[in-house]
């Protein structure tokens, strides 16, 4: 990947936890943003440590988060049905950055085998104690391949994006489906909050992606993205985040309209908040 100092597309802040600046690095030929600088893994932890870390909890403590937990559960359904359409059978399915385990919990009532992994300890027990099994590290899943794997809002995450794909190809089944969401920093919402864009959420988000930079990055592994498809609820979460950051409160008049006005703009552009890319090999 090629990035520069002097290519710097953005500077923001960490809003919600250090307070911290960082710059958006882009690789001009991927589309594709990098933070810097990156923190060292063995600091990144003390970045996730916030109460409002809402996907790492099931708390449902303000208006806020209880409407999230409803959009998470419609938005839950909609996830299996996308893997469903592809994988009538069912099969085997590995979560990378499974959370609180409530997709795989999803996805196993269902008729899936469901497999997870999360770093996060307190999350990870949450799913336990829901009946998920787990796995370490993707690095520790030697002889096993999968039918589907998903990364929701977590390739965003991740250290080494290249290393992260090789390893997706290798524990993917000949026919199988990698389904990956992430933000999309050439949504409406994006350009209209700028340095305020919640979906930066630096340091947390190492990797910013556009439609471009992920295309070409499962290409150079030999896989092909088959389809682009909206995460329409994201633009109205991302905005109302974003309103918090740029004016104190989370305004949700003006929230509702950027996010309204993001999704009528992606119609034509289909450049929506958040993306889901569905993968399968060549």
């Amino acid at each position: 990947m090629n990035f520069s100092n002097q290519n710097v597309y953005i500077k923001v802040k960490d809003h919600s936890v250090s307070k911290e600046n960082f710059e958006l690095l882009l690789d001009e030929e991927l589309q594709l943003l990098k933070t810097y600088p990156q923190p060292e893994l063995s600091v990144l932890g003390k970045y996730y440590e916030s109460e409002d870390y809402i996907s790492h909890t099931d708390a449902k403590r303000s208006l806020f988060e209880k409407i999230y937990h409803l959009v998470k559960s419609y938005s839950l359904k909609k996830k299996v049905g996308i893997i469903n359409s592809y994988h009538a059978n069912k099969g085997s399915l590995l979560d990378i950055g499974a959370g609180t385990g409530d997709f795989l919990v999803t996805a196993k009532a269902q008729g899936w085998d469901t497999t997870g992994i999360e770093p996060n300890v307190n999350a990870k027990n949450l799913a336990i104690s829901k009946g998920i099994s787990f796995q370490n590290s993707i690095e520790s899943i030697e002889n096993e391949q999968f039918d589907v794997i998903t990364m929701w809002h977590v390739m965003e995450h991740v250290p080494d994006v290249t290393h992260q794909i090789k390893e997706l190809k290798r524990l993917l089944k000949p026919n199988g489906t990698i389904i990956i969401a992430v933000p999309n920093y050439k949504s409406f919402d994006a350009q209209h909050y700028g340095i305020f864009w919640a979906a930066y959420d630096v340091p947390r988000h190492l990797w910013h992606f556009s439609k471009t930079a992920m295309e070409k990055l499962v290409s150079r592994e030999n896989m092909k993205l088959v389809k682009t498809l909206p995460m329409i609820f994201d633009s109205f979460y991302v905005s109302l985040l974003s309103e918090k950051y740029k004016t104190g409160k989370m305004n949700f008049f003006n929230a509702f309209w950027i996010g309204f006005r993001s999704n009528l703009k992606a119609s034509t552009s289909k450049e929506y908040s958040s993306h889901i890319y569905v993968i399968k090999n060549h």
